[in-house]
């Protein structure tokens, strides 16, 4: 089992890096603190975390707290402890001189999920829902800008987005607001073309995936990757199928526009065309 594991790391690292090569110049840049500032740090078992939202990222920093000794199991840790304790170091939060040897000796690993997937669960996450952040500063403008006779009551509140409304914000060169961590791509978030990751797994595989990584790096055995929904615990996870239901909301024409949109993720991680 281990050595299956292991061959689809290395076929997984090679599609990356081979992506890289081919579609980047820029692999020799200087790393900067930017650069590092989505990467949490671990440092008792040596381990570096880029936070990919909606790809199992509140179960790993709660995986990290435990390996750190800050919690004895995942389950005692709650999501705004997860999110907004800051029980955890970032790699921007170190000097040059910290930043390059935690590279160069810890292991670094992401985790990913199919970009649509990962779309749709952050659009239902951040504006099915009622948020204090995301319907004022996101949904004021979204619908003001893209929603035709809006109501006063949309406008004032900002909730009630619609996905095909959210998708005409995502392809808009002109964004009334700027990007957000839950849409931008992987390979913006993470750099995994100036950044070597040793290890990438896959939201799609993500009990086999975790496991193994805890096994690579010593982690004590029964420490496992929790399996529980983190929000809306009630709802069903966004699957393939609620990913082409939102989907079928959109013009052939948009739907192409996301595609491209998020083609280096599609090709760097190998997903195939929706």
């Amino acid at each position: 089992k281990w050595k299956s594991l292991y061959q689809i790391q290395g076929e997984r690292k090679r599609i990356m890096r081979e992506t890289c090569s081919k579609y980047k110049s820029n692999n020799r840049r200087i790393i900067t603190p930017y650069h590092v500032s989505r990467i949490f740090v671990e440092d008792k078992y040596r381990v570096l975390y880029c936070e990919v939202p909606k790809a199992g990222c509140s179960n790993w920093k709660r995986v990290l707290m435990v390996l750190n000794g800050l919690a004895s199991s995942t389950k005692d840790i709650q999501h705004n402890t997860v999110h907004y304790g800051n029980y955890l170091k970032r790699l921007d939060g170190f000097d040059h001189k910290g930043i390059y040897h935690r590279l160069n000796t810890y292991t670094k690993m992401l985790f990913i999920r199919e970009p649509f997937e990962k779309l749709v669960s952050a659009f239902r996450d951040k504006f099915e829902h009622p948020n204090n952040y995301y319907h004022p500063v996101f949904g004021k403008a979204i619908i003001s800008r893209y929603r035709v006779n809006a109501t006063k009551e949309a406008l004032r509140t900002g909730s009630g987005v619609k996905f095909k409304e959210f998708i005409q914000y995502l392809l808009d060169v002109h964004r009334p607001v700027g990007m957000d961590i839950h849409w931008d791509h992987v390979n913006r978030l993470c750099s995994p073309c100036l950044i070597d990751y040793d290890f990438v797994g896959k939201f799609e595989s993500m009990e086999e995936d975790a496991n193994f990584f805890l096994h690579l790096i010593g982690a004590p055995r029964n420490l496992t990757f929790p399996k529980f929904k983190d929000r809306h615990s009630n709802e069903e996870r966004t699957t393939t199928k609620i990913t082409q239901q939102y989907f079928a909301q959109l013009s052939p024409a948009q739907r192409q526009q996301s595609y491209d949109f998020y083609y280096m993720d599609y090709l760097m991680f190998n997903y195939s065309k929706p």
